[in-house]
């Protein structure tokens, strides 16, 4: 039979032995895991030149395309900026005068009804019928009435 020591032995010489087959099947999935990666690596290094060839390509006629949109959008500032002054001109010049003479057509027409009513109530009153500037006084203050009833009803 086997003795202590040459038993301790055995079981030492064993365990070597699978820790050596351990070692093995590591260091050959090691290595093949090298192999692919170095692979990869020249398929990516093939790969990458052409690659930022089309990148640089993508990011200058991107560069070339912002420039022509920033002197559009230049463009379209000046032009907005142009709009603003004709609007500006156009308002000082039709605006003023429109309103001015739609103020003085007002003022004449109220001026003639006024002049017809202080002339009218001496040929009205000959025949007993209300005189002309009572109505407009009255159309008047009814106006003045109806207006804020108007626009307290959100009319206004």
């Amino acid at each position: 039979m086997l003795t202590a020591g040459e038993l301790a032995g055995l079981v030492v010489a064993i365990f070597w032995a699978i820790l050596v087959c351990f070692m093995v099947v590591v260091l050959v999935r090691l290595a093949r895991l090298l192999t692919e990666t170095r692979r990869s690596v020249a398929e990516l290094s093939d790969r990458l030149g052409p690659l930022l060839d089309d990148m640089s390509q993508t990011v200058t006629e991107a560069n070339r395309r912002l420039v022509a949109a920033e002197t559009i959008s230049d463009n379209m500032r000046d032009v907005s900026g142009n709009m603003v002054k004709i609007t500006g001109v156009a308002s000082t010049l039709f605006a003023g005068p429109v309103l001015k003479i739609a103020a003085f057509r007002d003022g004449f027409r109220l001026a003639l009804a006024r002049r017809a009513a202080r002339r009218a109530p001496a040929r009205r009153v000959a025949r007993g019928g209300p005189r002309t500037g009572d109505r407009i006084r009255e159309r008047h203050t009814a106006e003045r009435v109806a207006e804020p009833r108007a626009i307290g009803r959100g009319r206004g």
